[in-house]
């Protein structure tokens, strides 16, 4: 008996006759149509399991933008609608990203028949109504390797953890600090209550204290009811603050008199409010040389810093490359079922030897696409995205240079696709914003 009703978007006319003639024999219901314009109304008349969704609907227009766009869109709407990708070639990067996005797969043009099939009737069976299947708890946790400096962080964190001093937690992007932060929390006898994470540095200063502290209905012209603030979000619990360094100093004052007092007053009340938290922070900057330029506050400073711990980087923990990739590959594979279980040699080569100056961050972007991008059950050195075996960071560049260079060229490879680079350079879209104005891109 045929199953499954699948509804075909694409503005290409003999694609549509063509897949028309070609799923009839194996679904239950094929319905085709040109353009999204009437993919809401068709999805609310006809219901379909799967949707095969073009990525580019205008014959002047290939950004693939359109199929991100009603990927993010249909997954709102119908949760439980699997979206399959239909992109060219050159689009495959796009389509790794609808799968980020909730899409369950995808097919590259021009297609074999089998292929697109098997992937529609797997997609079919991967609905809610098809399969009821349990759902597995992925952990996110610390992996701690086997390098001395992983070990003596961990060693300090067994003795800290469980008491309520602040930490300070330092490195460069990407090496894990928010995981570390969550695993400090997991081992503290806040444990069962909340932990509220705050990326600092992507709070416009406007919006600075009404987003900590909270405000009042009245405050301001938009403040229609009353805030809780991320501090009483957090009362009982942990809060962390990343990237503090971004903090500008004329707000810094507001952070140290809230952290001195344990009392948060919100914007337009006079009422302080007690809390009750425990502080976590963490920068790649060097906040002891801001505190000697005067851009960072010195008691501020003393007040975070009670503990410090330092995650090293990737590439002074060489060991621990492989491992990783390894937790990554099962991670994404079950992730985006697909059956790759092993590495070959030559990407095990491509993975150990390159730099990885984006470090555990970059490594885990580049395996999950890897792993999206796999045919079988071996991940290939084809699959890896990596431009080069070694690249050696420009030791002229001060860190400020590096970070607009690499902004500057991710932008470039993701077309300007700011969703795309901020994912792909592990922040949010708000921190990149900031970042885009500091450096007048």
């Amino acid at each position: 008996m045929k199953k499954g009703k699948i509804l075909v978007v694409d503005d290409n006319q003999g694609i549509r006759n063509a897949l028309k003639i070609l799923l009839t024999p194996y679904f239950a219901e094929i319905v085709v149509i040109a353009s999204p314009k009437s993919l809401v109304s068709t999805m609310d008349s006809m219901k379909p399991d799967v949707v095969l969704l073009d990525m580019n609907f205008y014959t002047d227009i290939n950004t693939g933008n359109e199929g991100l766009y009603w990927t993010t869109e249909l997954k709102k709407m119908y949760p439980d609608v699997q979206i399959v990708l239909f992109t060219a070639y050159a689009d495959i990067a796009l389509a790794v990203e609808g799968m980020k996005r909730g899409a369950y797969d995808f097919i590259v043009k021009p297609w074999d028949n089998e292929k697109l099939i098997t992937t529609l009737k797997a997609a079919y069976e991967a609905t809610p109504k098809s399969v009821k299947k349990p759902k597995t708890e992925v952990r996110h946790d610390m992996y701690w390797g086997d390098s001395l400096a992983m070990q003596e962080i961990h060693r300090v964190m067994d003795k800290i953890a469980p008491t309520d001093a602040t930490i300070l937690i330092t490195g460069e992007n990407g090496t894990g600090k928010d995981v570390l932060a969550r695993e400090i929390h997991a081992a503290s006898s806040r444990k069962h209550k909340p932990m509220v994470c705050v990326d600092a540095g992507a709070i416009t200063e406007t919006l600075f204290e009404s987003e900590l502290f909270g405000h009042v209905k009245g405050a301001f012209t938009d403040a229609h009811t009353d805030h809780v603030g991320k501090f009483e979000q957090a009362d009982g619990g942990t809060i962390f603050l990343d990237e503090i360094g971004n903090i500008p100093l004329h707000l810094q004052a507001k952070l140290l008199r809230v952290l001195q007092n344990r009392t948060v007053v919100r914007v337009g009340s006079e009422k302080p409010i007690p809390i009750d938290i425990r502080l976590i922070c963490a920068t790649n900057m060097d906040l002891e040389q801001m505190v000697s330029e005067g851009r960072f506050r010195e008691d501020l400073y003393y007040r975070i810093n009670t503990m410090q711990m330092h995650l090293p980087p990737l590439r002074e923990r060489s060991g621990d490359i492989l491992p990783l990739a390894k937790r990554f590959l099962a991670r994404y594979a079950e992730k985006y079922r697909r059956s790759v279980e092993t590495i070959s040699d030559d990407a095990v080569r491509r993975l150990t030897q390159h730099a990885w100056n984006g470090n555990i961050r970059e490594l885990q972007n580049v395996m999950e696409k890897a792993v999206i991008l796999s045919e079988g059950n071996t991940l290939q050195a084809c699959d890896l995205s990596l431009n080069s075996i070694k690249s050696v960071p420009d030791v002229s560049q001060t860190l400020e240079e590096a970070e607009e260079t690499t902004i500057r060229r991710t932008l470039a490879r993701c077309n300007g696709n700011l969703s795309m680079v901020a994912k792909e350079l592990g922040i949010s879209r708000p921190t990149l914003y900031s970042k885009l104005k500091k450096y007048g891109i």
